[in-house]
């Protein structure tokens, strides 16, 4: 038979409420309300049926809160304190210079030509081309090129098209 699962008072069932409503970290929103529903009573299935999370992991977080507290409603897995590596601002600023140039090799800049010039820079052996994406998001640059022309494609067709009219077709 369920019991009731005991919670330390480090917040009170108000200030709970209001972090599982308003926090802006969506986990700590979650774990707020399995506390929340918690301290109001309510048995472990039922904290696992209006959270979605499994019995087990529920007890992981009622544990983690009574022990250490509010800070342990937070992912842990983000925001750990663990300084940047590769994207530093430092390699930021000089890649956001480096960009207003043509790449080496020509053509445009893509996340295997950034992720290139990041190894060269930072000197490391290789540079995953998702890091190079990564720094061309953090740098407020978008995924954009023309869409490509159809090798057969009938040019009078395309400028009638244009103009508003479809051409006549050949099917009469």
């Amino acid at each position: 038979m369920p019991k009731r699962i005991w919670v330390e008072d480090h917040l009170s069932l108000k200030e709970l409420d209001a972090l599982r409503l308003e926090s802006d970290d969506s986990i700590e929103r979650r774990n707020a309300h399995v506390i929340w529903l918690a301290k109001k009573g309510h048995l472990s299935p039922q904290i696992v049926e209006a959270t979605g999370y499994g019995r087990d992991w529920v007890f992981v977080i009622v544990k983690g809160y009574n022990e250490r507290g509010p800070i342990a409603l937070k992912d842990g897995r983000s925001r750990n304190g663990k300084k940047p590596e590769l994207l530093t601002a430092e390699v930021l600023a000089d890649l956001e210079v480096a960009l207003q140039t043509a790449p080496a090799g020509g053509g445009t800049w893509d996340s295997p030509k950034v992720a290139a010039w990041l190894a060269q820079r930072t000197g490391r052996e290789f540079v995953h081309y998702q890091r190079g994406w990564d720094a061309l998001k953090k740098l407020g640059y978008s995924s954009q090129a023309p869409r490509p022309r159809h090798a057969l494609a009938d040019e009078s067709a395309q400028e009638a098209f244009k103009k508003g009219g479809l051409p006549p077709s050949s099917a009469s």
